[in-house]
Formats: structure tokens, C-alpha cells, sequence
């Protein structure tokens, strides 16, 4: 399996990694666009199904990544032959279409094309067309493409097909940790240079709460062409944001502990495909406030509360409304944790599992009777 470690990707793959402990499945995780940091390793080797081995190889939307992606295929076919192992799952597009000896499974969780759409409104321009041919011959060399939502499979599908075999398996999610009493802070987390979190548009609409406003995230672009001009832009003065407390990049226990606390989770994004770290917040009982996009209305439905991307004022007075009105606060919190519960590591896997066997042309001999009857009405829900 590779993943990159500066974003949910690597969340993504823990949960399916130790979830695979349980049927005896071995990872080798390779991977890539920086160095692990101390929590991340750490968190590896809790999972004792799981090999990590580490590169700094460019990921394919950074900047001039393609020497990288050369250098990062050989040594993924090279790593290939000493593990030799069943199946090749990627959480990346363009090394796809290497020559793997296994089945081949490319999970698609954001790409250029559907980011510049969503956040710019309008297509990608011509300098991004190398990445869109060989993104494009990647997903479609892959024997299964998955997508955490039919939003973003319905722009793979946009951008890079038609994809003849292709299927949705929602992410899940679970924190084992005490909820205390909830304190008056409005939390967000995401990559601050990242336009499509829409991050400063929270911090606007910070000045005149009567709630602090508290955001983690990095501020660095890690070489990224599309957010870099907002990355100098955004990060001249952040701790002189009124009303708003930066807290740079934290560790997952870190963020779990800012979670608990928050009262009202607010990402106003104009892309999010899945949002893990909205479910971390409703699974924390956060009320949650979401950009009003039709991912996240498949996601959460009528169990969040969705503001205009680009209404600074709009989004204040949601805030302040809830702010207001206690009761209403905590029916909304209650609702999205509600919600949050369907979305289980245990439903991940088992689709995983399930997508992973009819690959290999083997039964599902190591799922249990009932996940495998929660990963097929999965199954028949997404082809629906």
C-alpha cells in the first residue's frame, strides 16, 4: 500500500491497516511527498501487521514532481518483488500503470482537476495537462478504482474515465476517548494554505464572536503549485488573526483533545470529497457547520448545519445563532454524532475486504458472516 503523510490519506490507511490485523493481512506501507513525523511512527508501530518503509518522493500534484514519480516507481517495483505480495493497493493515481505482478486497486480520495473546479470554478488550466494524461492513464490501468463518496467518483469518472470497474466504500473512523464537558470554542482543522478549506474565511468571520475561534493545521505549501500564492498570502501575520488562536500542525492525541473540548466544529470548505476530520469532530460531538458543497451534503445529509463557501457574513450569523441558543447547539451535536456512528472502521474494511477478494478470485473465506452482509448492501447502495 503507499500514502502520503501530509494529509487524511495516512489516517485513512491506519484504520484499514489495523483493521486488517484482525483477518491476518500483512502491509508494507510505502510512503511518500515527506518523511513520517515522530507521531506518525509512532502510530505505525503500534500495528504489528504493519511494515513501514518511508521515502521524501514527490506526490503527483507538487510542484514539478515527474523525475520523483520515475524514481518513486522503481523503487515501488523494486520493493514489489522483495515483498511479493497479494495485491497492490494505491492512494495515488500515476503508478498505476506499472507492470505489477498483483492486482492492481487505486483509491481516489481528491485530484487537481476536481480541487481547481470546485475552488477556482472553472477548469484547470493547460500547465496542469501532463498531470491530467498520466493521472488519467494511471486510474484506468488499475484493475479497481474506490472512491470514499459518489461525489468523487462521479468526478474521476468527469476528469479521467469512463472507469469500467469502479465502486464507492465510504472511510471510516473511531476514537476511543472520554467526552468531557464541552467548553465555548468553535474549532477547525485542515491545511491552512489549502484553499479549499476555506479556512480564512472562518477567520473573518471570527472578528465579533463572542467565542474564541481555534485552527490546526500547517502553514506550509509542501511545494504545492496550486496553493502556494495563498500560502504567503494567508501565513504573513496568523497569530495576529483577531479572535483566532493558530495552532500550526498538532499530533493526532493533540487534536483529539481539542476536539473533545470544541462545542461547534466550523469548516466552511468549497472541497472536501469525504472530510475525515469532520467525522473526527461529530464522532467527538462537535455541532458541525460545513461548507454547503454536495459532497458533504451525501455525507451528512440533514445532520450538519451548511453555510455559503463565500459568505463571510453568512457564516457569522449561523455561528452566532448557535452560539445563542444552547438547546439547538446540543440537538445538533447529538445528531451529527448520531451520523458519525454509521460510519465505522469495521463497514471499511469489510467493503475493502470484499472489493480486494472478488479481485483475487477467492471467497471471502476471512470475513465474518455479518460484515460481509454489511459490505454487500454497501454494495448494493453504491450501484444504486
Amino acid at each position: 500500500m503507499t500514502a502520503d503523510t501530509v494529509g487524511g490519506v495516512w489516517t485513512y490507511a491506519m484504520e484499514l491497516i489495523r483493521g486488517y490485523a484482525r483477518y491476518d493481512i500483512n502491509v508494507t506501507l510505502a510512503t511518500m511527498g515527506a518523511e513520517p513525523t515522530r507521531s506518525q511512527v509512532v502510530e505505525a508501530a503500534q500495528l504489528p501487521n504493519l511494515d513501514l518503509v518511508s521515502s521524501r518522493y514527490k506526490l503527483e500534484w507538487m510542484d514539478d514532481p515527474w523525475q520523483d514519480l520515475l524514481d518513486a516507481g522503481e523503487w515501488l517495483l523494486d520493493l514489489h518483488q522483495r515483498v511479493r505480495p497479494d495485491l497492490v493497493h494505491l492512494n495515488g493515481y500515476t503508478h498505476g500503470n506499472l507492470p505489477w505482478s498483483a492486482p492492481c486497486v487505486v483509491a481516489g480520495h481528491s485530484c487537481v482537476l476536481s480541487w481547481w473546479k470546485a475552488v477556482k470554478a472553472e477548469e484547470a488550466p493547460e500547465h496542469w495537462s501532463t498531470y491530467s494524461q498520466k493521472v488519467a492513464a494511471g486510474i484506468k490501468a488499475a484493475d479497481l478504482v474506490i472512491a470514499p463518496s459518489h461525489w468523487m467518483l462521479d468526478q474521476l469518472q468527469r476528469h479521467y474515465g469512463p472507469l469500467l470497474n469502479a465502486t464507492v466504500i465510504y472511510n471510516g473512523r473511531k476514537i476511543e476517548q472520554a467526552i468531557p464537558q464541552k467548553d465555548s470554542i468553535i474549532f477547525a482543522a485542515g491545511r491552512l494554505w489549502d484553499d479549499a478549506k476555506n479556512i480564512g474565511t472562518l477567520v473573518k468571520a471570527a472578528a465579533g464572536l463572542p467565542w474564541p475561534v481555534v485552527v490546526a493545521g500547517s502553514l506550509g505549501d509542501h511545494c504545492c503549485a496550486r496553493g502556494r500564492a495563498h500560502a504567503v498570502r494567508f501565513n504573513q501575520h496568523p497569530n495576529s488573526w483577531p479572535g483566532v488562536t493558530c495552532l500550526g500542525r498538532v499530533a493526532p492525541s493533540e487534536l483529539c483533545s481539542w476536539l473533545s473540548k470544541a462545542s461547534i466544529y466550523a469548516l466552511p470548505a468549497r472541497y472536501e470529497p469525504f472530510g475525515l476530520s469532520i467525522l473526527e469532530a461529530a464522532l467527538a460531538r462537535c455541532a458541525l457547520v460545513l461548507g454547503d458543497i454536495p459532497s458533504l451534503r451525501e455525507i451528512w445529509g440533514d445532520d450538519a448545519i451548511y453555510v455559503d463557501p463565500g459568505s463571510v457574513q453568512q457564516l457569522r450569523d449561523t455561528l452566532l445563532r448557535l452560539i445563542a441558543a444552547p438547546d439547538a447547539l446540543q440537538k445538533s451535536a447529538d445528531r451529527a454524532h448520531a451520523r458519525a456512528l454509521e460510519f465505522t472502521p469495521e463497514k471499511m474494511v469489510a467493503g475493502h475486504l470484499c472489493a480486494y477478494s472478488r479481485l483475487l478470485s477467492r471467497p471471502s473465506a476471512g470475513l465474518l458472516d455479518s460484515e460481509l452482509s454489511v459490505a454487500e448492501r454497501q454494495e448494493d447502495v453504491c450501484a444504486s
